[in-house]
């Protein structure tokens, strides 16, 4: 009969045992767990709300930024177009006086050749007309 009182007392220990697994507690804790889960769930749909909020805002700002990245680009470039035909038409300028006094300066070269060439007869003729040029205002001078 102890055996029987023993085995009674096991069967009546495990069947507590199984109520209090699936008895009214596992109600309690299916309940508990789904709020606690609706809760995280619920937390993670507001911050997934937020990261989106954010990224829109990060992505707006960054339009904003890249616009005005272009914007500036595009008005240094014309800046520099601007400059850079300045001085194409500076050094146009420059070119055609240089061309100007090469010029000038070629023909200023065939006068003195032609004057002052290389010749002897060239340099004779011009010194005697210094000398007779002196010789008339002696004269005339010396008349007055």
């Amino acid at each position: 009969m102890t055996e029987q009182k023993e085995v009674g007392k096991a069967k009546k220990l495990w069947t507590s045992a199984l109520r209090t697994v699936k008895g009214d507690t596992t109600q309690t804790l299916v309940e508990n767990f789904t709020a606690e889960m609706t809760m995280v769930v619920e937390g993670l749909c507001e911050d997934q709300a937020k990261i989106r909020s954010r990224m829109d805002d990060l992505q707006s700002r960054e339009d904003r930024d890249r616009q005005s990245l272009d914007s500036d680009i595009r008005s240094v470039e014309n800046m520099l177009r601007e400059q850079q035909e300045a001085s194409d038409q500076r050094l146009r300028t420059i070119e055609g006086r240089l061309d100007v006094i090469e010029k000038s300066l070629n023909k200023k070269e065939k006068i003195k050749k032609r004057l002052f060439g290389g010749n002897l007869i060239g340099q004779l003729i011009i010194l005697a007309a210094i000398v007779c040029g002196a010789w008339v205002i002696v004269t005339i001078v010396n008349k007055l």
